[in-house]
Protein backbone atom coordinates (compact mmCIF):
# COMPACT_ATOMS: atom_id res chain seq x y z
CA UNK A 1 0.00 0.00 0.00
CA UNK A 2 1.56 3.24 -1.28
CA UNK A 3 1.73 6.16 1.48
CA UNK A 4 0.40 9.17 1.40
CA UNK A 5 2.56 12.49 0.59
CA UNK A 6 2.08 15.37 3.21
CA UNK A 7 0.70 17.60 0.53
CA UNK A 8 -1.87 14.95 -0.91
CA UNK A 9 -3.46 14.80 2.39
CA UNK A 10 -7.11 16.56 3.02
CA UNK A 11 -9.60 17.04 6.07
CA UNK A 12 -11.28 13.83 6.79
CA UNK A 13 -8.09 11.61 5.43
CA UNK A 14 -7.22 8.41 7.76
CA UNK A 15 -3.42 7.55 8.45
CA UNK A 16 -1.40 5.99 10.95
CA UNK A 17 1.53 7.12 12.66
CA UNK A 18 3.60 4.74 15.14
CA UNK A 19 0.60 2.16 15.12
CA UNK A 20 -2.49 4.25 15.88
CA UNK A 21 -4.66 5.55 12.88
CA UNK A 22 -5.30 9.14 13.18
CA UNK A 23 -7.81 11.35 10.79
CA UNK A 24 -6.82 14.68 9.41
CA UNK A 25 -9.30 17.33 11.12
CA UNK A 26 -7.92 20.38 9.58
CA UNK A 27 -5.11 21.26 7.34
CA UNK A 28 -3.27 23.82 6.43
CA UNK A 29 -0.20 24.62 3.78
CA UNK A 30 2.44 27.06 3.77
CA UNK A 31 4.64 27.45 0.83
CA UNK A 32 7.90 28.44 2.21
CA UNK A 33 11.39 29.36 0.12
CA UNK A 34 12.98 27.11 -3.15
CA UNK A 35 9.26 25.65 -3.35
CA UNK A 36 9.38 23.76 -0.23
CA UNK A 37 6.08 23.72 2.13
CA UNK A 38 5.48 22.98 5.52
CA UNK A 39 2.06 21.38 6.57
CA UNK A 40 0.08 22.07 10.12
CA UNK A 41 -2.18 19.37 10.30
CA UNK A 42 -5.02 19.11 12.98
CA UNK A 43 -5.45 15.28 14.06
CA UNK A 44 -7.47 13.01 15.99
CA UNK A 45 -6.84 9.72 17.18
CA UNK A 46 -9.76 7.51 16.07
CA UNK A 47 -8.56 5.38 19.04
CA UNK A 48 -8.34 7.62 22.43
CA UNK A 49 -10.19 10.85 20.33
CA UNK A 50 -7.71 13.26 21.41
CA UNK A 51 -6.75 16.22 19.11
CA UNK A 52 -3.22 16.93 18.22
CA UNK A 53 -1.23 19.15 16.48
CA UNK A 54 1.67 17.53 13.86
CA UNK A 55 4.03 19.67 11.96
CA UNK A 56 5.04 18.06 8.36
CA UNK A 57 7.19 19.43 5.90
CA UNK A 58 5.82 18.55 2.44
CA UNK A 59 8.52 15.69 0.90
CA UNK A 60 7.42 13.46 3.58
CA UNK A 61 5.35 10.52 3.87
CA UNK A 62 2.63 8.70 5.98
CA UNK A 63 1.46 5.47 5.75
CA UNK A 64 -1.98 4.57 5.38
CA UNK A 65 -4.32 2.84 8.23
CA UNK A 66 -5.49 -0.11 8.00
CA UNK A 67 -8.72 0.54 8.05
CA UNK A 68 -11.98 -1.72 6.94
CA UNK A 69 -14.93 -0.26 6.05
CA UNK A 70 -18.46 -1.68 6.23
CA UNK A 71 -22.35 0.08 5.03
CA UNK A 72 -24.32 0.88 8.02
CA UNK A 73 -27.53 2.02 8.95
CA UNK A 74 -27.92 4.73 11.89
CA UNK A 75 -29.90 3.35 14.39
CA UNK A 76 -30.48 6.03 17.22
CA UNK A 77 -28.27 7.95 19.89
CA UNK A 78 -28.80 7.70 23.69
CA UNK A 79 -26.45 11.06 23.89
CA UNK A 80 -23.61 9.22 24.91
CA UNK A 81 -23.50 6.50 22.46
CA UNK A 82 -24.79 6.27 18.99
CA UNK A 83 -25.87 2.88 17.29
CA UNK A 84 -25.52 1.46 13.98
CA UNK A 85 -26.40 -1.69 12.29
CA UNK A 86 -24.84 -3.80 8.93
CA UNK A 87 -27.82 -4.57 7.11
CA UNK A 88 -26.63 -7.35 5.49
CA UNK A 89 -25.20 -9.01 8.77
CA UNK A 90 -27.52 -7.24 11.23
CA UNK A 91 -24.70 -7.03 13.24
CA UNK A 92 -24.99 -3.74 15.51
CA UNK A 93 -22.24 -1.67 16.59
CA UNK A 94 -21.85 1.19 19.61
CA UNK A 95 -19.50 4.18 18.75
CA UNK A 96 -19.17 6.60 21.30
CA UNK A 97 -20.52 10.52 20.72
CA UNK A 98 -16.66 11.66 21.38
CA UNK A 99 -15.70 9.59 18.25
CA UNK A 100 -18.64 10.63 16.17
CA UNK A 101 -18.02 14.44 16.49
CA UNK A 102 -19.28 17.02 15.14
CA UNK A 103 -20.78 14.42 12.30
CA UNK A 104 -24.03 13.94 15.28
CA UNK A 105 -25.53 17.22 13.56
CA UNK A 106 -25.88 15.74 10.73
CA UNK A 107 -27.30 11.96 11.46
CA UNK A 108 -30.73 11.17 11.01
CA UNK A 109 -32.31 7.63 12.21
CA UNK A 110 -31.93 5.65 8.93
CA UNK A 111 -29.36 6.85 7.04
CA UNK A 112 -27.02 4.85 5.87
CA UNK A 113 -22.88 5.72 6.48
CA UNK A 114 -19.93 4.09 6.16
CA UNK A 115 -18.19 2.50 9.56
CA UNK A 116 -14.53 2.52 9.56
CA UNK A 117 -12.58 -0.38 11.95
CA UNK A 118 -9.15 -0.66 13.14
CA UNK A 119 -7.97 -4.14 14.19
CA UNK A 120 -11.95 -5.26 14.18
CA UNK A 121 -12.67 -2.36 16.65
CA UNK A 122 -14.95 0.41 15.19
CA UNK A 123 -13.48 4.00 15.07
CA UNK A 124 -14.81 6.51 13.31
CA UNK A 125 -18.16 7.21 11.25
CA UNK A 126 -17.66 8.30 7.39
CA UNK A 127 -20.68 10.44 6.26
CA UNK A 128 -21.71 11.48 2.79
CA UNK A 129 -19.84 14.38 1.02
CA UNK A 130 -23.37 16.09 1.51
CA UNK A 131 -27.01 15.30 3.45
CA UNK A 132 -30.53 16.65 3.23
CA UNK A 133 -32.16 18.07 6.26
CA UNK A 134 -35.33 19.58 6.36
CA UNK A 135 -35.18 23.39 8.40
CA UNK A 136 -36.88 23.27 11.63
CA UNK A 137 -36.77 26.84 12.12
CA UNK A 138 -35.57 30.16 10.73
CA UNK A 139 -36.47 34.19 10.64
CA UNK A 140 -38.37 35.41 8.07
CA UNK A 141 -36.55 37.45 6.43
CA UNK A 142 -38.04 41.75 5.98
CA UNK A 143 -39.36 42.32 2.43
CA UNK A 144 -36.39 43.69 0.49
CA UNK A 145 -33.78 42.49 2.45
CA UNK A 146 -33.49 39.25 -0.21
CA UNK A 147 -30.41 40.63 -1.83
CA UNK A 148 -28.05 37.46 -2.71
CA UNK A 149 -25.36 37.71 0.01
CA UNK A 150 -27.57 38.09 3.04
CA UNK A 151 -27.42 34.93 5.09
CA UNK A 152 -29.49 33.87 8.32
CA UNK A 153 -29.10 31.34 11.03
CA UNK A 154 -31.41 27.92 10.71
CA UNK A 155 -32.08 25.44 12.49
CA UNK A 156 -32.20 21.82 10.99
CA UNK A 157 -34.07 18.79 11.93
CA UNK A 158 -31.21 17.01 13.74
CA UNK A 159 -30.42 20.48 15.91
CA UNK A 160 -27.62 21.88 14.36
CA UNK A 161 -27.31 25.47 12.90
CA UNK A 162 -26.18 26.54 9.27
CA UNK A 163 -26.23 29.79 7.75
CA UNK A 164 -28.48 29.81 5.12
CA UNK A 165 -29.47 32.34 2.15
CA UNK A 166 -32.06 34.56 3.15
CA UNK A 167 -34.64 33.36 1.04
CA UNK A 168 -34.91 30.13 2.53
CA UNK A 169 -38.01 29.23 4.67
CA UNK A 170 -38.85 26.83 8.17
CA UNK A 171 -39.76 23.27 6.04
CA UNK A 172 -37.54 23.61 3.34
CA UNK A 173 -34.69 20.45 2.59
CA UNK A 174 -31.32 21.71 2.32
CA UNK A 175 -28.67 20.31 1.40
CA UNK A 176 -25.56 20.72 3.76
CA UNK A 177 -21.83 20.21 3.12
CA UNK A 178 -21.09 18.16 6.15
CA UNK A 179 -17.24 18.48 6.33
CA UNK A 180 -17.66 22.48 6.45
CA UNK A 181 -21.66 22.23 7.62
CA UNK A 182 -22.13 25.18 4.45
CA UNK A 183 -24.97 25.24 2.85
CA UNK A 184 -25.07 23.98 -0.64
CA UNK A 185 -29.00 24.16 -2.19
CA UNK A 186 -32.67 24.21 -1.47
CA UNK A 187 -33.84 20.58 -2.80
CA UNK A 188 -36.19 21.01 -5.69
Amino acid sequence: MAGYSITELKKGIVFQMEGVPYIVVDYNQKVVGRGGSIVNLRIKSLLDGKVLAQTFKGNEQLEPADVSKQNVQYLYNTGDVFYFMNEETFEQFEISADMVGDGSGYLKEGDKVILQSFDDKPINVELPKNVYLEVTYTEDVTRGDTSGNVTKPATLETGVEVRVPAFIKTGDIISVDTTTGAYRERKK
